[in-house]
């Protein structure tokens, strides 16, 4: 056989391991520096073009991300609840889940009071009641209560109200595990737009160095470092907070609970970790928890009801840091003393009323849900409202943390973690499944 068709029965793969390949966390890295410096150039010479340009090239980024996110949520959560049915002590698997979500939030809503209480993030801003206003949406126990139900079974979707689609999947899910084999043509149909949704959203997540450039550079033009300025303590809180939980709770309830190594967690969950950071949806970068949570050593079965459901209820960062520390700063600015019962009752919000931030970016309705229960002026909100967007990376990025730490931690328990798989995680799971597709296109060999 000659040299040349010997060569042409090499696969996809083998031709392109031979062209060095930027691996995706060092695209992303390479974006966000982009960004900063486009951002600053933006900001300190007025450049219009660009501050327009960045500004479409993250909003068209989180665009496509949410365009998928109704669809991918209800077919995701009701897959996951139909897959249950193929994982041993089901119930007793959900039931762990919710309560280590639950744990783990209670923690990090105590961090968030304690950051709030040594700190005093609303003294010395210059800020007044006269700087806030009202949010256009706002959250109440009865509207959480009463808003789960949907009125028709299409405007969750037209309007994006995850916590109704959640609703609707898990009552479908319920069903077609009642109806058993009657429902199986349902559910097979679902699998595959499961499939073609998640193919569709690897497409645009490969596009996220891309949108961090837009993201990361709107948000340095736009709002500079003069406001944080006006914000540091705060903000200084919020990643403090948020950077103790993912840093610190974390890695000790790995090393103690699931006694794992807590530094090969970060190094499968990192590219996750990484792509929430960049673009503040829980939801968004869901495909990428679902693989990395996959490759850590937890069941697949158990992982695909996990991490959905994780995505719209599990928010350490959003719901529980985030309010807390939010609650304390306008109570100091509107010069509103709290006491215990405030704090537990704060405690109590983040731990029980966490869906209410349902996996989109920002945290608005989980924040005056918060200040409803509270009794404190709704118009603290608008004083957060411009550094939000500044504060979401942190917050989403700790979120997507837990929500891939908590199935570990829970399979670990249970000895179902496949701790070879999780001592040997590494790399990124963009670049795996690029690779694995590459080599199922198989070359067809050439006759000498």
């Amino acid at each position: 056989m000659s040299v040349s068709a010997s060569a042409s029965t090499e696969t996809p793969a083998q031709r392109a391991s031979r062209i060095p390949k930027v691996p995706f966390w060092v695209q992303i890295v390479a974006g966000l520096v982009l960004g900063v410096v486009l951002g600053w150039i933006t900001r300190s010479y007025d450049v219009q073009w660009l501050h327009t340009t960045l500004d479409k090239v993250g909003h068209i980024f989180v665009q496509l991300l949410k365009l998928a996110v109704a669809p991918l949520v209800f077919f995701a959560i009701l897959v996951s609840i139909t897959n249950l049915r193929k994982v041993n002590n089901a119930a007793r698997l959900a039931g762990r889940t919710l309560l280590w979500f639950m744990i783990t939030s209670l923690i990090a809503v105590a961090i968030g009071l304690v950051l709030g209480l040594l700190t005093n993030p609303g003294a010395g801003t210059g800020l007044t009641p006269k700087d806030g206003k009202l949010p256009e949406k706002a959250g109440s126990w009865l509207d959480f209560l009463t808003g789960i139900i949907p009125t028709d079974v299409i405007t969750p979707f037209t309007e994006l109200n995850v916590l109704q689609i959640v609703f609707m999947a898990a009552v479908a899910g319920i069903a077609a595990l009642k109806l058993g084999e009657k429902a199986q043509p349902i559910l097979t149909l679902s699998e595959s737009v499961l499939e073609l949704l998640q193919k569709a959203l690897w497409w645009v997540i490969r596009l996220a160095p891309v949108g961090t450039v837009g993201l990361i550079g709107y948000a340095i033009a736009e709002y500079g470092w003069d406001l944080i300025g006006k914000y540091a303590t705060f903000t200084a809180d919020i990643y403090i907070g948020c950077a103790l939980v993912l840093f610190g709770v974390y890695p000790l309830l790995l090393a103690t609970v699931a006694k794992v190594n807590p530094v090969q967690f970060f190094k499968g969950a990192w590219p996750a970790i990484q792509l929430a950071f960049v673009s503040r949806s829980s939801v968004g970068t869901m495909p990428v928890t679902v693989k990395v949570t996959e490759r850590l050593g937890v069941p697949k079965e158990y992982t695909s009801f996990a991490v959905p459901f994780g995505a719209t209820t599990k928010m350490d960062g959003c719901a529980a840091i985030y309010p807390a520390l939010a609650a304390i700063f306008i109570a100091q600015i509107f010069d509103v003393q709290l006491g215990i019962q405030d704090y537990l009752m704060i405690a109590f919000v983040s731990v029980v009323g966490s869906a209410a931030t349902a996996g989109l970016t920002g945290a608005t309705v989980m924040l005056t849900l918060t200040l409803s229960a509270l009794g404190l002026p709704l118009e603290g909100v608008g004083l957060l409202m411009a550094i939000d967007p500044v504060l979401d990376m942190m917050r989403t990025a700790t979120n997507v943390a837990g929500q891939a730490l908590v199935p570990v931690v829970v399979a670990a328990r249970e000895k179902i973690l496949d701790l070879d798989a999780y001592n040997s995680a590494s790399g990124s799971p963009v670049d795996e499944r690029e690779v694995r597709e590459a080599e199922q296109k198989v070359a067809v060999p050439v006759a000498a």
